[in-house]
């Protein structure tokens, strides 16, 4: 029987240096890497396709969960997190585990436990929908609202804030953000940012349009009783009459 191979994403070293040394004791796992960012934590995995990923929740630059809607291999996750406002009882459901810190050895084994028996219990063909597919579902339908967007661009990873991004464009199974860094395409639905955009900053006037109302210079007829919005950037961007009546409840005109 193969060893797991493990990689450990973790920005802070003396938590990283612990799971290395929790790591060392548990027999049939091999570490192949650590990393104390998400960027470089990313890379390896989508490189290196480990088994599993010790993944930190809160990292600067990239979180853990900005991590998994990028990522193109999808290991078993196990979070460490000294955060346990989040929503653990929904990662327990999709996870392998979470430790949240600071754990014992024991409780660290427990998680190796469940990790080797998700893995050698499960087929690579019956397991083709991962933990990682699940958190993201699960992620897709939380409630939290977005203050930056994630998307993978070219092979490189850019974290755009939503105050620049200028309107979204449904495309299909995907859309397109159009933002001040220039334009992304991203495997999402319009469905999800209506969700989760500051809806007083954000507003869909169309069916396939959602558009940030700082960036509208104004509002032009376009016929019979639609209007088109011309935003600063000279982009136009078409508007329904349910999206003009939400216009005016949240520009109060």
């Amino acid at each position: 029987m193969s060893s797991i191979r493990i990689i450990i994403v973790e920005d802070e070293k003396p938590a990283r240096d612990l799971l290395k040394t929790y790591l060392n004791s548990v027999p049939g796992t091999e570490l192949i890497g650590e990393y104390d960012n998400g960027f470089d934590g990313l890379k390896a995995i989508n490189e290196l396709r480990p088994d599993a990923i010790l993944l930190d929740v809160q990292m600067p630059k990239l979180t853990g969960f900005e991590m998994l809607e990028v990522m193109e291999h999808h290991p078993e996750v196990i979070f460490t997190t000294a955060y346990d406002q989040y929503a653990i009882e929904a990662f327990e459901q999709n996870a392998v585990d979470y430790l949240l810190k600071p754990f014992s050895k024991a409780r660290f084994d427990e998680a190796m436990g469940k990790l080797k028996e998700r893995i050698h219990t499960i087929t690579r063909q019956e397991d083709s929908k991962t933990g990682v597919e699940y958190l993201r579902h699960h992620l897709a339908n939380n409630e939290e609202k977005l203050n930056r967007v994630v998307i993978k661009k070219s092979g490189s990873i850019h974290v755009i804030s939503t105050r620049n991004i200028h309107f979204i464009e449904a495309q299909d199974d995907y859309v397109m953000i159009y933002a001040e860094e220039g334009r992304f395409l991203k495997q999402q639905t319009m469905k999800y940012f209506e969700k989760h955009l500051d809806s007083e900053q954000f507003v869909r006037v169309h069916r396939s349009y959602i558009t940030n109302i700082a960036y509208i210079e104004r509002i032009e007829p376009y016929e019979k009783s639609n209007f088109v919005l011309i935003l600063k950037d000279g982009s136009k961007v078409p508007v329904s009459r349910g999206g003009m009546q939400m216009l005016k409840e949240n520009l109060n005109f």
